[in-house]
């Protein structure tokens, strides 16, 4: 995701959330009540990057002679559900806050998002 003269690489089974501020219903329905977000429980936003996914290892990694020293094969992946776009509803104290910028998002990993919304256009 390129973020002024930046590009943001999302690693792995994460996934980049521009943060909704304060209680907002989405279009489907979804209500964050604001004591939720003020506990620190929950958090919710708009996904903006998605990592390539869950890595899997190849199947020349799993030998009966694990010390061989073995040629690096291109990696596999698991993709995310999550897709650029989507409002997620997550944990929040799984999640990594920064800003870019002069604006704020988070950092989830994929076992955070507790639920995701996607327009059906």
């Amino acid at each position: 995701m390129r973020i002024g003269n930046r590009e943001l690489i999302v690693i792995g089974d994460r996934i980049l959330v521009a943060i909704d501020d304060g209680e907002e219903c989405t279009r489907g329905g979804i209500l964050v009540p604001a004591t939720a977000v003020n506990q620190r429980s929950v958090q919710k936003g708009r996904v903006v990057a998605v990592g390539p996914g869950i890595p899997v290892p190849q199947p020349t990694e799993i030998a009966d002679e694990p010390w061989k020293e073995r040629a690096a094969e291109g990696a596999t992946y698991v993709p995310l559900q999550a897709q650029v776009g989507d409002t997620a509803v997550f944990l929040k104290n799984a999640a990594i806050a920064i800003t870019v910028e002069d604006r704020n998002y988070f950092i989830v990993p994929n076992a955070a998002v507790l639920v995701l919304e996607r327009a059906l256009d």
